[in-house]
């Protein structure tokens, strides 16, 4: 191990870091220290290989004693932003109501398309406000958050100004994406197609110019949109420089995971209906599946992903809220760790990895967030805990003790 150690802003000793690199479970070391520069991780190794004027030079030194740190937490599938709450369509489904039966009625994705177009700007920044700080109380850095409950070009533009708006007012990277072809708006009852030719047309170019989308994403399924109406989004949106991602293959097998893996899609989610097709498509290409276990409970579904035809393949899984009005009203990343190895069977480690090393590689971000190694970005969490495992064990006993982002020491307890 190289002792030599720049001077650096603070310095985490007595530490175990699982840093979630693949060389080894956890990527864990023990009785380490970690390092900070400016915003990035300037070095990281064991207490014996800490060059001994490191702890002078160094800005503030915090001893975490025995404390585990991991990769800042990444919630890479949020609809976060949107008007009202739908707990009534959550009561007709215990009531035997199925989801198609709720959007056949015009409830479901609709009812929170017209919350959200009533909504102004800032009630709207205050309801989702209020879900993001739930999220970010368990270490979550970065979230992924979608519009698509607009489904017009003003509504679209005022929910991804609002994220943009929460990712400048809170400590937390948002990436937002455009889910324009969620569901189809009453005015184009009866016209899907011209509703893709107004998403394709009108709404990406708009966005792209104002800067407002870094993704595009699309609701591939029998009560949504055809696979050819969901390539010509991507068409659209690769055209505008805009990565793609997809809801496939959630309540039946559409052919979407393969659609995904063709245009290079960051990540592929729900995925319970995942065929091995659909499976090679995503290997090949090396698209993400992201499970949603929040959906699955909520829905009370009775088909799990193939978890195991996804460890076959060796396709990167990682795990996320799904945070909605309808279908996961859902403020804990943690208890989706949980849910994703009680309800899914992954492993903790996997589902660990899931929330940090796969989940930056499903926003596109793996160069920077996601593990803790040198150069990449100072984004981690301390945990009171005595092993990883811990994390995906206990439900809401919050361990996080203290969050950096960036460098910065957000919160410590």
């Amino acid at each position: 191990m190289e002792r030599k150690i720049m001077p650096c802003d603070a310095l985490w000793i007595n530490a175990h870091l699982a840093s979630m690199t693949p060389d080894r479970p956890y990527g864990a070391l023990k009785d380490a220290a970690l390092a900070v520069s400016g915003k990035e991780i300037a070095w990281v190794g064991t207490m014996e290989d800490l060059p001994p004027e490191s702890l002078s030079e160094a800005r503030q030194v915090f001893d975490v004693k025995g404390a585990w740190i991991t990769p800042g937490l990444i919630d890479c599938h949020t609809h976060l932003v949107y008007g009202g709450n739908r707990a009534r369509e959550f009561e007709m489904r215990l009531q035997g109501a199925s989801y198609e039966e709720i959007a056949g009625q015009g409830g479901g994705i609709r009812s929170s398309v017209a919350a959200t177009r009533a909504a102004n700007e800032d009630a709207l920044f205050r309801q989702s406000a209020r879900r993001l700080v739930s999220i970010l109380a368990e270490g979550v850095t970065t979230v992924e958050i979608k519009s698509g409950y607009g489904l017009d070009l003003e509504t679209e533009m005022k929910m991804l100004r609002v994220a943009r708006l929460l990712g400048e007012k809170f400590p937390v990277t948002v990436c937002p994406t455009y889910l324009g072809a969620h569901a189809l708006p009453p005015e184009f009852e009866g016209d899907s197609d011209g509703y893709i030719d107004f998403v394709c047309s009108e709404v990406l170019p708009k966005l792209a110019s104002e800067n407002l989308a870094t993704a595009v994403d699309a609701f591939c399924e029998k009560i949504a949109f055809t696979t050819d109406q969901t390539e010509r989004v991507f068409r659209a949106a690769l055209t505008h420089g805009l990565r793609v991602k997809l809801h496939a293959e959630q309540l039946s097998d559409q052919g979407g995971a393969s659609l995904a893996a063709k245009y290079g899609a960051l990540s592929a989610d729900h995925l319970e209906y995942l065929s091995e097709t659909g499976a090679k498509a995503l290997a090949e290409s090396g698209t993400v599946a992201v499970l949603l276990p929040g959906a699955f409970y909520y829905l009370r579904e009775s088909r799990t992903p193939p978890i195991d035809l996804m460890r076959r393949y060796r396709i990167p899984m990682a795990v996320s809220t799904d945070c909605n009005p309808g279908t996961s009203p859902v403020g804990s990343l943690l208890l989706m760790v949980n849910m994703a190895c009680t309800l899914f069977r992954l492993t903790p480690e996997e589902a660990l990895a899931g929330v940090t090393r796969h989940a930056a590689k499903a926003l596109g971000l793996e160069e920077r967030i996601g593990t803790l190694e040198v150069g990449k970005n100072a984004d981690f969490v301390v945990w009171d805990i005595s092993e990883p495992a811990e994390l995906a064990y206990a439900v809401a006993f919050n361990p996080c003790s203290q969050v950096v982002r960036h460098g910065v020491v957000l919160r410590s307890s």
